[in-house]
Parts: C-alpha cells; sequence; structure tokens
C-alpha cells in the first residue's frame, strides 16, 4: 500500500491553506537506541554461534551462553534507555523499578568474561576483559535513574497519585500509536499523534499543578482507555478488510477527542488564573482590614509610576 510522506513542513490532513493548524507536539527525547547502533550491538555476538560450532563441549556451552548473556544485555540497555527517557520527559516520575542499564551493564561483563576464558586457563585474564568492558559500557551508556523526580515534601502522596495517572496515560497512549501503526495509513497515524499531542499537553499541566488531577482524572484514565480500546478495535477490522465507513468514524472521534482534551486543559490554566486573582484579592481585602493600605502618594512613595 502506497504510504504518503509526511513531515514537519507537509500539509496535514484536513488543514485549510493558510490555516495555523494545530498545535505541534511537544518534542519528546529519543526513547531508545538508533536503529543502526543498536543492529550492530545485538549482530556483535552472533559470531560466538561459530566459533562454538568447533569446540569441545564445555566450550560450546561456554561460547553459547556468552552469545546469549550479551544478546540480552543489549535488550535491558535499549529498554533502559527507554524508561530513561520517559524520566526525562516528565515533570513527576519514580525511578525505574528494574536498574535495567545497570543489569545490562553487569551482564556485558559476564558475557565477554564468557566468551574470553578458555577452558583449562586461569579465569583472571577473563575477568579483567570483563571488567573492562563493563566498565566501557558505564562510560558510554551511563547509569540508570536513581531519584524519584517530583516526589518529594509534602505533596509526595498527591504526586504519587499523579505519577500512577500519568504512567496509565502514557502506557495508553504508546497502546493507540502501536495499534495503528501496523495498518500503514498516513493520516490515521497523524491524526493519533496529533490527538497524543493534547492528551500530553493536559498531562504536562497537571504535573505542574497536582491539585489538577481530580478535574482531569476522568480525560485521563476513562477517556484515554476508551481512546485505547477504540483504537486497538479498529485496528483488527481494518487489517480483516478496509471499511472506509469506520475510519471515517475513527477520524471524527480523534478530532472530538483532541477538541475536548484541548478545552479541558484550557479550563484548567483559567482555573489557576482564578486562583491567583481570588487570593490577590483575599490578601488586598485583609491588608485594608489591617490598615496596610498601599500609598498612593508619588510624594512618598517614589517608586509608585505616576500617571501623566
Amino acid at each position: 500500500m502506497a504510504r504518503r510522506f509526511g513531515g514537519t513542513f507537509s500539509p496535514q490532513p484536513g488543514a485549510r491553506p493558510g490555516s495555523a493548524g494545530p498545535a505541534p507536539t511537544p518534542p519528546q527525547p529519543p526513547a531508545r537506541l538508533p536503529v543502526l547502533r543498536r543492529n550492530l550491538l545485538y549482530a556483535a555476538p552472533l559470531p560466538l554461534i561459530v566459533t562454538a560450532l568447533g569446540q569441545p563441549p564445555l566450550g560450546l556451552a561456554l561460547d553459547l551462553a556468552a552469545c546469549g548473556t550479551l544478546l540480552f544485555a543489549v535488550f535491558l540497555l535499549d529498554e533502559g534507555l527507554k524508561a530513561e527517557a520517559a524520566w526525562k520527559a516528565r515533570t513527576i516520575a519514580r525511578r525505574p523499578a528494574l536498574p535495567r542499564k545497570a543489569l545490562a551493564t553487569a551482564l556485558t561483563g559476564l558475557g565477554v568474561a564468557l566468551a574470553a576464558w578458555v577452558p583449562g586457563t586461569a579465569p583472571l585474564n577473563a575477568a579483567i576483559l570483563g571488567l573492562v568492558a563493563a566498565a566501557l559500557h558505564l562510560v558510554a551508556f551511563g547509569v540508570d535513574p536513581l531519584r524519584n523526580k517530583g516526589l518529594t515534601g509534602e505533596d509526595a502522596f498527591q504526586s504519587g497519585r499523579v505519577a500512577r495517572v500519568v504512567d496509565e496515560a502514557e502506557k495508553a497512549l504508546s497502546d493507540m500509536t502501536a495499534a495503528v501503526k501496523p495498518l500503514g495509513d498516513w493520516e490515521v497515524e497523524t491524526r493519533v499523534a496529533r490527538f497524543a499531542g493534547a492528551a500530553r499537553t493536559l498531562i504536562r499541566t497537571v504535573e505542574d499543578a497536582p491539585q489538577d488531577l481530580t478535574a482531569a482524572r476522568r480525560y485521563l484514565t476513562v477517556y484515554l482507555t476508551g481512546a485505547r480500546d477504540a483504537a486497538q478495535k479498529y485496528a483488527t477490522l481494518q487489517t480483516r478488510s478496509r471499511n472506509a465507513q469506520a475510519r471515517t468514524d475513527f477520524v471524527a472521534l480523534l478530532d472530538d477527542l483532541e477538541g475536548h482534551f484541548a478545552r479541558r486543559t484550557e479550563a484548567l490554566m483559567q482555573g489557576g488564573r482564578a486562583d491567583l486573582d481570588v487570593e490577590i484579592g483575599v490578601l488586598r481585602d485583609r491588608l485594608a482590614r489591617e490598615g496596610l493600605r498601599p500609598d498612593t502618594n508619588p510624594a512618598t512613595n517614589p517608586d509608585r509610576p505616576q500617571t501623566p
């Protein structure tokens, strides 16, 4: 199936010429290793399978174990970089429960040591090579995030609730993207990406003001879960047989959801402005009751700007 080209400056589907179009999605940090580097890391241990075939049983087992260990280390590294990118992109986040990058470092050192050890010789040289490999891996890729972000102080409980809701919301958005990607429909992918951008804007708003979670919780749980289920069912239907009406209905649903999420975000921002106005009014009334009225005389208050 032909696939339409799209980029930053390409016209968006449904946009009129000269219109500003939707707000761009906030940039996300790279979530995984670059494809070429990942493929090279996966390919590096494969020669051990060839060298294992001409060795006695112990050497065969060591080479195969080294190959499997190194391959699993690359997988853990890729997942660890993905978790780290998600941690960096959020204002409130828990540190990864499983230190995948640290485990990848340890497994890389173990895999190199197994590959370098020759049965019948002292394992010291192989252990040294493993330590060197682990150190180089640590320098190249670093360690996992070791602390929670935005979960300290008196609001730790509320921030923890926000972190859990955000994790569920991000997973729902990732599932939506993964569901429609195999269809190869560029317009639908773009519409899902635009909706995800609107949803992530609401997510960032709640992260900056955790007290707004109650007002946005339905959007980040019920509505996102429904949108994910709709995307998965749409993808299943389109895989079996192309249905033009279902495609039209799904795109219309995404338009409606994007508009609702944008309006909810705007309402939360306006609510924050209203709260500020109330606080300013209360403080001014209190100052007035205590006789601390602002001095409007320019002669005694030189810092106050004079009206012409």
